[in-house]
């Protein structure tokens, strides 16, 4: 699925912002990533209250294979979107408006955790210790390479 295809499928729903994701794209609007488009497919958030009606539709939630062991990941908050509705752009606008609450929803149950600021006053004081202690080794041991090399000179 290219960027134009995407734009024009979703025009009933209204403007969304597509960004570059894994093998394909990353759908949102107003700041809420609601849909993946991968090459497996098009797929919509869902939570308790929209997975029955994927279900209903024989959907399928997101999967991938890892590389490295082999396992199948099945990742539950996204849905197969039911390949009808590719057909049918204003019942695709319904289940991408769905989709949003969804992700809204789950943005509002999970907090964003901030962002932890460095600052010496948070290292623990054994550290800063055994950091200058390194400093003053090492200022030493400069000092006297100094000196053995002053003394070579003369």
């Amino acid at each position: 699925m290219d960027r134009d295809f995407l734009i024009d499928l979703f025009s009933s729903f209204g403007p969304v912002t597509l960004r570059r994701m894994f093998s394909g794209y990353g759908i949102s609007a107003d700041g809420t990533n609601f849909a993946l488009a991968l090459r497996a497919g098009l797929y919509f958030r869902a939570d308790e209250a929209t997975i029955p009606q994927f279900e209903a539709e024989g959907s399928r939630p997101f999967q991938y294979q890892q590389k490295r062991s082999g396992k199948v990941v099945t990742v539950n908050s996204y849905w197969e979107l039911p390949a009808r509705l590719f057909d049918d752009q204003d019942e695709l606008g319904g289940w991408a408006r769905a989709a949003l609450a969804a992700a809204q929803r789950a943005a509002v149950r999970r907090p964003k955790r901030a962002r932890k600021k460095a600052t010496a006053a948070k290292v623990p004081a054994k550290n800063v210790a055994r950091r200058k202690a390194s400093a003053r080794k090492a200022t030493a041991k400069k000092s006297a390479v100094k000196k053995k090399t002053a003394a070579k000179k003369k």
